[in-house]
């Protein structure tokens, strides 16, 4: 018995030295900072003249078509002249991360400092790539709370649960201090309309002012942190001029091999990158607040919510009047959400949600958890809209570059609040966002913006999204109910729409998981 014991309690401590991983020193990482005198440069030029007599105000255009969006990031790419830093949570290598790639590399091939700050999730065996653009003179790569490359990342899912699992959500990208764009696109063709398998409805905004400021400076607290390390540190291979040449080359002949795509046409055809140079793009004037989570955030107890983006967004609500419309592809309120929503419901303001559904979600178990609040914001007087898979929001996308993909899902971050003031970042309203990862966003108080996003949801919701509603059938049984339409006609659903029997067991399974806290 004690020997069985003891060969048991052997092989638990064998297994858990195997996946103690082990991370290089990181103190040596050098600082800088985002370039701030870049009045002299092209887009400094160009935008003087509508900043003239707006100091506190920032000017604002909403991207929300997929190829626009990415467009504009050519654009400003190819306008910088002194810095470009990017962050994101995934960074794809399919066909729009490759020509963002072949962007940042141009840029630095004219004497750009390029500083890219990647979340680590999603680049396993991506190393060596990620080396060798980081082995440009004039770019630098970081990747942020990597993964120990000694061990599997599955055995890291285990032995370092509730840090590994904490990520860096955030989004932005900056171009010489004066023009940023920030909102809920990674970098990949899901989020580009490039996808003819998944599109994604979503929003980024550029903005221009004191805002490209405010997120340069957050760029900086990231990018200077400790969990944001080198390349060069993670990667045991020293990378010699001839593998950064031979990437280069690959990287040219994928991209002069689209160039007759449709796609690349449109890219080169867009008046985006004029407009930028000459200081014409129609920009919306208003004062702007960054929001932003800590990166002390990953490191810290998840009670110490002064490090929280949320607490921030608190007073911006508290003054709710008459409306608010949330755009959140992943809603799990949790019981301190419903409280607050139903709270708002209960003093006469109007509260619309519009989230995945079932069907549209590319992430079940999140819905899962988001079908437990349902009937309760229902019975609170909450409005709830839910994505037809088949329909895709046209004020995020258009609807021809769409219309080839087998699924429409919602993946815009934003508010609307008394058609005065939106909120557009990388915050979901679920607990991932809210505790466990970093988020980024900007609260814009512009009424035309505001007026327009409550407007298009007023004429199209009912077009692109299921109404979900609580009635009673002929016994008194208390069931739920989809409104929408299909093929142009309408349609009623008293169960998922677009789902199947198992797809719907499989959801109600998952509610019984204690996992809320990661969804």
């Amino acid at each position: 018995m004690i020997a069985r014991f003891r060969l048991i309690a052997s092989l638990l401590l064998l297994f858990v030295c195997s996946g103690c991983s082990t991370l290089p020193d990181n103190s040596r990482r050098s600082p800088s900072s985002v370039y701030t005198n870049t009045n002299d440069t092209v887009l400094g030029q160009a935008l003087a003249a509508q900043c003239q007599g707006r100091s506190r105000q920032s000017g604002f255009f909403l991207l929300a078509d997929g190829l626009e969006a990415l467009v504009a990031r050519a654009a400003l790419a190819r306008a910088a002249e002194r810095s470009i830093d990017a962050q994101y949570y995934l960074l794809h290598a399919d066909l729009t991360g490759r020509l963002f790639i072949s962007e940042l590399l141009k840029a630095a091939e004219r004497g750009v400092r390029v500083r890219l700050l990647i979340d680590d999730m999603a680049l396993e065996g991506r190393d060596m790539s990620i080396a060798a653009l980081d082995a440009h003179p004039h770019i630098e790569v970081r990747i942020f709370n990597p993964f120990g490359r000694n061990v599997g990342r599955l055995t890291q899912f285990v032995t370092r649960f509730g840090s590994v699992t904490r990520r860096m959500h955030n989004k932005s990208f900056t171009v010489d201090g004066q023009v940023t764009i920030l909102g809920g696109r990674n970098i990949g063709d899901e989020y580009f309309a490039a996808n003819p398998a998944l599109a994604f409805g979503d929003l980024d905004v550029l903005g221009v002012g004191p805002i490209a400021q405010k997120v340069g400076d957050s760029f900086d607290q990231y990018w200077n942190h400790s969990l944001a390390y080198p390349a060069s540190l993670l990667v045991d291979h020293s990378m010699s001029k001839s593998d950064f040449l031979g990437m280069q080359r690959q990287l040219e002949k994928f991209v002069a091999k689209q160039a007759n795509s449709d796609y690349l046409q449109a890219l080169q055809q867009s008046r985006l990158t004029g407009l930028l140079k000459a200081g014409e793009l129609p920009l919306v004037w208003g004062h702007a607040s960054l929001v932003a989570d800590d990166p002390d955030k990953l490191l810290a107890d998840r009670s110490e919510k002064q490090l929280h983006l949320i607490g921030r967004l608190v007073p911006h609500f508290d003054g709710l009047a008459k409306e608010l419309i949330v755009f959140s592809p992943y809603f799990v309120p949790r019981r301190a959400g419903v409280d607050f929503l139903s709270g708002l419901a209960a003093r006469g303001v109007r509260v619309r949600v519009l989230t995945n559904s079932l069907a549209s979600t590319d992430v079940s178990v999140v819905h899962a958890g988001y079908a437990r609040y349902r009937r309760t914001l229902l019975r609170a007087g909450v409005e709830i809209y839910e994505m037809n898979r088949q329909q895709i929001p046209g004020e995020f996308a258009d609807r021809k570059r769409w219309s080839g993909s087998s699924k429409a899902s919602l993946h815009a971050k934003s508010f609307v609040l008394d058609r005065e003031r939106v909120f557009i970042g990388s915050l979901n309203l679920d607990p991932r966002s809210v505790i466990e990862n970093t988020e980024v966003g900007v609260v814009i108080a512009a009424s035309p913006i505001a007026t327009s996003m409550a407007a298009w949801f007023d004429e199209h919701i009912e077009q692109v999204a299921f109404r979900v509603t609580l009635e009673h059938d002929d016994a008194g049984i208390e069931i739920l109910r989809w409104s929408g339409y299909e093929d142009g006609e309408p349609v009623v659903f008293e169960v998922e729409p677009y789902t199947s029997f198992w797809q719907r067991v499989a959801v109600n399974l998952m509610r019984l998981l204690p996992i809320e806290s990661q969804l």
